[in-house]
């Protein structure tokens, strides 16, 4: 008898609980355009954003769709994977039946605290990419386009050394996401991921339509140029994460550079509390999506 891989489980498990219109085959239906891309543009909620309700037991991860929609009436969610619960099928099977409940969609997942991918050792690489896997699995399941990473690398490493083992890593990792159709993306959370020019130089080296970037969008500060960053992520950008409020007048600037270079998807406010966030609902809406 075939053995069936994890994918194919979850693969075929979507299958059966969404009915015969929908069919993806184990070695992945995925064309080479890279995760399917919204055709408009539109609102997410980025889960980090609640993070302190969450740890102080108010809500669970597994409410995350009801509290997007009955509390800020926000079409997309972001889910963190360090604030799962255990992620097994009938949980993974309730998610989903919520989110459609409540008629929000689950963007990607923002993945934390598996491994380094801009790691100097060959087997902390090889590990760290077998450990994003199953993040890639549960996205898919969940119907999401893809999972975002962090790629820092060591501190004062040199960069084409650190080009070097960043592309073993995400070259590991896109060979089990993008036949699933699951796209990579990077948050610039500090090191070498906020310089936008050895980005670019990782994205060209990579070479792969499920790889790209997640802009993280941020207050203003004289070490980093929202602006510039942007505009060299925009070719490789797979949403953009609206963080700390820039000020409206930077984020109408930001929108506009967004629209104007063809760029239509999810724009994820992870300003940190709930006024924050409908402070920042109030600037997409109104800005980004012409409301009010």
């Amino acid at each position: 008898m075939k053995k069936v891989n994890r994918r194919e489980f979850l693969s075929r498990s979507v299958a059966a609980g969404m009915g015969s219109g929908f069919v993806l085959s184990a070695q992945g239906s995925a064309g080479k355009a890279g995760p399917k891309k919204p055709a408009k543009d539109d609102i997410s909620l980025a889960q980090w954003a609640l993070v302190n309700e969450i740890r102080d037991g108010k809500w669970k991860n597994s409410e995350f769709p009801r509290i997007a929609r009955e509390d800020f009436d926000i079409n997309g969610i972001e889910f963190v994977s360090t604030l799962f619960e255990l992620p097994t099928y009938p949980y993974l099977q309730r998610l989903r039946r919520d989110a459609e409940k409540y008629n929000v969609k689950m963007v990607l997942i923002m993945v934390d605290e598996e491994g380094e991918t801009c790691e100097p050792e060959r087997e902390a690489r090889i590990q760290t990419a077998i450990n994003h896997r199953k993040w890639v699995d549960i996205a898919k399941f969940l119907g999401s386009h893809s999972i975002r990473t962090n790629c820092r690398g060591p501190q004062n490493a040199p960069k084409e050394q650190a080009l070097e083992w960043a592309a073993d890593c995400y070259k590991r990792l896109l060979d089990y996401a993008a036949p699933a159709g699951i796209g990579i993306l990077i948050e610039n959370h500090g090191g070498l991921s906020n310089d936008p020019d050895w980005m670019v130089s990782l994205f060209k080296k990579v070479d792969n339509p499920y790889f790209g970037s997640y802009p993280d969008w941020r207050g203003p500060s004289k070490e980093f140029d929202n602006y510039e960053y942007l505009r060299k992520m925009l070719p490789y950008a797979g949403g953009m994460s609206y963080r700390n409020q820039p000020t409206e007048t930077e984020t109408v600037r930001l929108i506009k550079l967004c629209q104007n270079s063809g760029y239509r998807g999810w724009y994820g406010i992870e300003s940190g509390g709930r006024e924050q966030i409908k402070l920042g609902k109030r600037i997409l809406d109104k800005y980004l999506l012409g409301k009010g």
